[in-house]
């Protein structure tokens, strides 16, 4: 049994959000799959500029969550661009059982709620 490595279940979120964006009309100028490496995507949707920031999230943990502190510093980046700042969580579990780690030979189950944009904070 190989269970899947961070970069394996990033690289699994990452394309599950961009099949996503491409079937919502988003055009990928900058596709950045390394860990860490921020913001994933860089499009452009009816000529707008967006940075999109992808994480895996296993389960129980809320694949809507975020670090508020992280992503307003990534919305600060973005404004300098005049792009708009979204967050994709992606939950990623074994669909078998929830509980046991995800593996190559698994099915997964997938929890992915779309694009959140980020606000300023006021």
């Amino acid at each position: 049994m190989k269970i899947l490595k961070k970069q394996e279940l990033h690289n699994l979120a990452m394309e599950v959000v961009g099949k996503r964006m491409e079937e919502e009309g988003f055009e990928f100028m900058t596709v950045n799959s390394e860990l860490k490496n921020d913001p994933q995507f860089v499009c452009l949707k009816d000529k707008k500029l967006y940075f999109v920031i992808v994480r895996s999230v296993s389960y129980p943990k809320n694949p809507m969550d975020y670090d508020k502190v992280f992503m307003e510093t990534v919305r600060s980046h973005a404004e300098k661009f005049e792009a708009t700042t979204y967050y994709a969580g992606v939950g990623l579990a074994n669909a078998e059982n929830y509980e046991l780690p995800l593996n190559k030979k698994d099915s997964y189950a997938i929890n992915f709620q779309g694009l959140q944009k980020i606000e300023p904070h006021a």
